[in-house]
């Protein structure tokens, strides 16, 4: 499999997931003429697309993708907040907490995060073909359920605790602003908590997404996880290419 990035940050969120059989949308917070730019303006291939929830970094381009004939899976909550049922020739696919189902080659499972969205979701994954499993999790604090099995994880590691504290202390940040990250966004810490918790022997690429502008160190992250988990580490940036592939498991 391949990953695409086309953004991850506050600026825009939306990634390919490329197979050998095709595609899925990760999120949609770009403008639809970058999603079209960066497929090559070849939407045949992008079987679906699934969207964590309805804050506009994630779900910009959501109606015009859903307006292509690409099958668009969200929360209920998700889909009111945005609208997704309004328009007569096309709906949002519903899901909700621990709901499996399919897409093409593609069997996913989404679940429960914690977030200050209607009811915002992450996903695992399942190439079929390979029997490859990703999981996909991003703009929460917390995550409570424990993954076997997983070869590539896609999680948000948006602040550092200790610039977050310092940007505050120089009044570069408001204290309210620290309240919401703490309270919706996975620190630094939180997300080598969450990694420890799992089964990460047979993960093969640990792919780091959504870091803050001004309360992230990019290089730190990979170091500090890469020296945790021994396993490779990527950060997200718009443009890069991932390649993942289970070799050597």
């Amino acid at each position: 499999m391949i990953l695409k990035v086309i953004g991850s940050s506050s600026k825009g969120n939306c990634y390919i997931l490329e197979t050998q059989t095709g595609s899925l949308l990760l999120d949609a917070g770009v403008p639809f003429k970058e999603i079209q730019k960066a497929l090559d303006f070849d939407l045949y291939n992008v079987h679906g697309c699934l969207i964590t929830h309805e804050h506009k970094d994630h779900s910009k381009a959501v109606k015009d993708v859903m307006w292509a004939g690409i099958t668009t899976v969200m929360s209920n909550g998700t889909a009111k907040a945005l609208n997704a049922y309004e328009h007569r020739f096309y709906r949002a696919q519903v899901v909700k907490n621990g709901m499996q189902f399919n897409i093409e080659d593609f069997a996913i499972m989404a679940f429960d995060v914690q977030h200050d969205a209607a009811e915002p979701l992450g996903y695992l994954i399942q190439y079929r073909p390979t029997g490859e499993k990703l999981l996909f999790a991003t703009d929460t604090f917390y995550i409570r359920y424990r993954f076997n099995g997983l070869n590539y994880i896609m999680v948000e590691c948006n602040y550092c605790r200790d610039i977050l504290e310092e940007n505050i202390v120089a009044g570069r940040i408001p204290e309210s602003l620290k309240n919401r990250l703490l309270e919706s966004h996975f620190s630094l810490d939180n997300v080598k908590s969450f990694l420890q918790a799992n089964d990460l022997m047979q993960v093969r690429t640990i792919v780091l997404i959504h870091l803050s502008d001004g309360n992230a160190d990019a290089a730190r992250m990979v170091r500090e996880i890469r020296d945790l988990t021994m396993k490779d580490v990527e950060v997200a940036e718009p443009r890069k290419v991932i390649e993942l592939k289970m070799c050597p498991f």
